[in-house]
């Protein structure tokens, strides 16, 4: 089928194509709703955002202007949306799994919180402890396999930054993931 790529698609879509929108949106739903999870940690409030992102993809694709890929373009779209939700909400936006979890008091404690977890939910404990910012570019880049400049045009910042962030985020890493190593 002509037409069928993304990029192709968004110029259907800024045209009024209501058959573009839900082939977008079959091709790419998946993908942008993992993308919305990892950022706001609940699947309902992710369909929210989902739902969000493609209702402002329809009123705003005529505004895509190509400079970088279609679903770049999209993700952006959907991490603006998704911290919106956030703060909406009046939440944190560092969510983990672990939220739940009474804070350890003291170093002991948080070695044995630490040890007592697979390396699943040990990266996920790490990446919780990051920055938003910092987080947010460890799962563009690892997560999402975007490069450094599409990941500096989803958080509209300079590609510096972005490797600067991503410097900052693999210490923190490194130094959550040693912490647990020594208390195993």
């Amino acid at each position: 089928m002509s037409g069928g790529t993304a990029e192709a698609l968004l110029a259907r879509i800024a045209s009024g194509d209501h058959k573009a929108l839900e082939r977008f949106y079959r091709d790419h739903h998946g993908r942008i709703h993992a993308f919305i999870i990892q950022r706001v940690g609940e699947p309902a409030l992710a369909a929210e955002v989902l739902n969000d992102v493609m209702l402002a993809l329809w009123r705003q694709a005529a505004q895509f202007q190509g400079r970088s890929r279609a679903l770049t373009w999209v993700l952006g779209i959907a991490h603006y949306k998704a911290m919106d939700a956030l703060r909406r909400r009046g939440r944190d936006a560092a969510l983990t799994d672990l939220e739940d979890a009474p804070e350890p008091t003291d170093e002991a404690d948080v070695g044995a919180a630490l040890a007592a977890l697979d390396d699943g939910e040990l990266l996920r404990f790490c990446l919780g402890k990051l920055s938003e910012a910092h987080r947010a570019v460890v799962q563009l880049t690892f997560f999402e396999d975007l490069a450094y400049p599409e990941i500096a045009e989803i958080l509209d910042c300079p590609v510096g930054t972005v490797k600067t962030r991503m410097m900052h985020a693999k210490r923190g890493l490194k130094r959550c993931l040693e912490r647990a190593g020594a208390a195993a």
